[in-house]
C-alpha cells in the first residue's frame, strides 16, 4: 500500500508541475499555434497523469485492463465500477480522453482555440474534483486494508 500512495503522490506532483506550465501559457495575451500546441500538450501530459493514477490503482486491486483499441475508455468505465471515481467524473474525463486522442493522433496546427480554451480553463476544477475522488477512495481503500491484515 505504501508503494502505491508512493506513485500516486508522484503523479500528482508532476500533474502539479504541468499546472504550473499551463497557467504560464495560459497568461500570454497571445495564443499564436505555439501556445496552443503548448495549452494542448499539457491537457494532454495532466490526463495521462490521471490516466497513470488508475492505472496503478486498478493493478493495485488485481485488476487488469483490457488491451484493446478502446483500453483508454475502458479504464474508466473500470474505473467507475470499481468505484475509484464516479460516473460523472468519468463522463467529465471523457471529454479530456477524447481531446487527448485527437491531439496524439492529428496535428497542432489544427487545434481549434475555441475548443480548447474551455477545456483548459476547466481543467484545475477537473483536477481538483478527481484528485478529492482518489484521496477518498485511498484513505477507504488503506482503512480497509489495514483492518483486514
Amino acid at each position: 500500500m505504501d508503494e502505491l500512495l508512493r506513485e500516486v503522490q508522484a503523479e500528482k506532483e508532476y500533474v502539479l508541475d504541468t499546472f504550473r506550465a499551463l497557467n504560464e501559457a495560459l497568461q500570454r495575451k497571445e495564443k499564436t499555434v505555439v501556445e496552443l500546441a503548448a495549452i494542448s500538450t499539457f491537457l494532454q501530459n495532466t490526463y495521462n497523469g490521471i490516466e497513470n493514477i488508475l492505472k496503478r490503482v486498478l493493478k493495485f486491486k488485481g485488476i487488469s485492463i483490457p488491451v484493446s483499441g478502446s483500453w483508454h475508455k475502458d479504464l474508466l468505465n473500470l474505473s467507475v465500477t470499481n468505484q475509484i471515481i464516479s460516473p460523472e467524473l468519468s463522463k467529465r474525463l471523457d471529454e479530456y480522453r477524447a481531446f487527448r486522442h485527437f491531439f496524439i493522433h492529428g496535428y497542432g496546427v489544427l487545434i481549434d482555440k475555441e475548443k480548447l480554451m474551455p477545456l483548459a480553463e476547466s481543467l484545475p476544477d477537473l483536477w481538483k474534483d478527481f484528485e478529492f475522488e482518489i484521496d477518498i477512495f485511498m484513505e477507504s481503500f488503506k482503512n480497509e486494508h489495514s483492518s483486514s491484515e
